[in-house]
């Protein structure tokens, strides 16, 4: 059953906390967009967030075209790719039209899924899991985890990562096995500007899955936001995740939303003379 506060959240008030969750490095604002950009670190950190549309009286009538080249320039400077997070809303429907125009690809569509603070408790007890580490900083043992599983690059890239974890306020969680070996990791971020905590980093080592260590992660990030007064929690999980959604569904998570990455496609390189 639907928490009778799962929705009260505007789409909009959702997606600037999921921005607050995941800050950029840099961030330029265009004209109701928000460029962002960490040395390429993770998609989020380096899109574009197209939270208000144009109007003709700030771009005239080529409003979209004028803030494209502005995006495309201060993403080049940067050698990264033009990728836009666009949220599944009516009034995203015209930049939807734009991008396919402009070739854009798809990529990577993402189910936003929310749960209010009296949805079902989550089941305790966890069969072969020692007790749950909570802090306030990603410990060697969690960067390690969450960087094995979800992890793109190397060392560089990782440190760029922890710059975007350290932006928000957040809860770390770990779980071991009863060998003493971390098997799983999550992280709940508390965004300033939100009542709200999202769910990220929900990352399990292959061999340790199937063993219920995500539930216990899941549960003791629930109620550690219910101990700090959250009055609802949010989660991102890729569309093509079933097994993860069910797990959420569960919980008490329900769809609340979903986006999709556009990406320019590269373009062909001169041949000839």
């Amino acid at each position: 059953m639907t928490s009778p506060n799962l929705g009260s959240r505007a789409p909009l008030d959702r997606e600037s906390a999921m921005d607050a969750a995941w800050p950029a490095l840099e961030r330029h604002n265009a004209g109701g967009w928000t460029l962002r950009a960490a040395e390429g670190v993770t998609q989020r950190a380096n899109s574009i967030w197209p939270h208000r549309a144009p109007g003709n009286d700030e771009q005239g009538s080529d409003g979209l075209p004028v803030l494209l080249r502005t995006a495309r320039s201060w993403y080049r400077s940067r050698r990264l790719p033009v990728i836009f997070q666009v949220f599944d809303t009516p009034a995203a429907a015209g930049l939807h039209d734009f991008l396919d125009k402009e070739g854009f690809t798809r990529q990577s569509e993402t189910l936003v899924m929310a749960r209010g603070t009296t949805a079902p408790p989550v089941p305790a007890g966890v069969p072969g899991a020692q007790d749950i580490e909570l802090s306030s900083e990603p410990s060697a043992d969690w960067l390690r985890i969450w960087w094995e599983v979800d992890g793109r690059g190397g060392n560089g890239a990782l440190a760029t990562a922890r710059k975007i974890l350290d932006g928000c306020p957040s809860v770390y969680a770990l779980v071991r096995g009863r060998d003493g070996r971390a098997a799983a990791v999550g992280r709940l971020a508390l965004p300033a500007c939100s009542g709200q905590g999202g769910l990220y980093c929900m990352a399990t080592l292959p061999e340790a899955r199937r063993k219920g260590f995500a539930a216990a992660i899941l549960q003791a990030l629930l109620h550690a936001g219910n101990e700090r007064g959250v009055d609802g929690f949010w989660l991102l999980v890729t569309a093509a995740n079933h097994g993860a959604q069910e797990l959420y569904a569960k919980a008490g998570f329900r769809e609340a939303g979903r986006y999709v990455y556009r990406q320019e496609r590269p373009r062909p390189a001169l041949r000839g003379c």
